[in-house]
């Protein structure tokens, strides 16, 4: 049986989708059809329940077997897009175009560009509920990339533990009142690759940052290793002049 041509424009569906659809078409029409024998039945001659019981459980075979075609469907398409790409970064110095970071060794780092000079800037640093936990106004308010370091401690001074997520926000205006553009990104190097809900994720300094996220990739530095020279023992003189 061949389908309906997909109308232009509309995004085209997958067998899957199809049976599901179908099935649904064909659960609700069995229902309907069970209802209407179990309301005619004839009261000395009541319908076989086995038969109901076993097309009950054909139907739910079937529907069981339709949603796990969805998932593998969804395995594939995630595999090929996302995680698999995701895992070549493990081991590679990378940045992130998001504001959202963790806290590492009692401190976490943000690349913040501003679009041009500002008269005024403000960072907040927010919890994974959007409360203000610490804020801050930078002494460079030019144009330009530079290096926010927040040490890891709340307005009040404690020190909060490692882990997040903390999301760095930049309000950034000139003489005028008018909103300077800003660029907030996170640099370090990708250790882990994982799967949430569907989305990959890579972890960079202990946050879990969106892999599609990335805006630059290279190589991590290689450890800079010290060579020691040692100098040889010169071997000892000896003189065979006559005494």
């Amino acid at each position: 049986m061949v389908d309906a041509v997909t109308a232009a424009g509309a995004t085209p569906q997958t067998a899957t989708q199809t049976g599901t659809k179908r099935l649904a078409e064909s659960f609700d029409t069995f229902l309907n059809l069970l209802t209407t024998q179990l309301k005619n039945q004839d009261p000395l001659s009541p319908l076989d329940s086995n038969q109901f019981t076993q097309q009950l459980v054909q139907m739910t075979g079937v529907e069981q077997q339709l949603y796990g075609n969805q998932l593998m469907e969804k395995l594939v398409a995630n595999t090929g897009s996302g995680i698999s790409t995701a895992v070549a970064l493990i081991g590679k110095d990378v940045r992130v175009g998001t504001g959202e970071n963790a806290i590492k060794d009692g401190k976490a780092e943000w690349k913040v560009d501003l679009s041009r000079a500002a008269d005024d800037v403000k960072f907040e640093v927010l919890d994974s509920k959007g409360r203000t936990v610490f804020s801050t106004t930078p002494t460079d308010k030019s144009a330009g990339e530079q290096t926010f370091t927040w040490n890891g401690k709340d307005s009040s001074g404690q020190q909060l533990d490692d882990g997040g997520p903390y999301t760095l926000k930049v309000t950034a205006k000139d003489s005028a009142s008018s909103t300077v553009t800003s660029n907030v990104s996170v640099q370090g190097m990708v250790t882990g690759v994982e799967q949430v809900d569907g989305k990959t994720l890579i972890t960079i300094n202990g946050a879990k940052l969106p892999w599609e996220k990335v805006t630059s990739i290279n190589q991590a530095a290689a450890p800079v290793t010290t060579a020691t020279t040692t100098t040889p023992t010169p071997d000892p003189v000896t003189s065979d002049a006559a005494a």
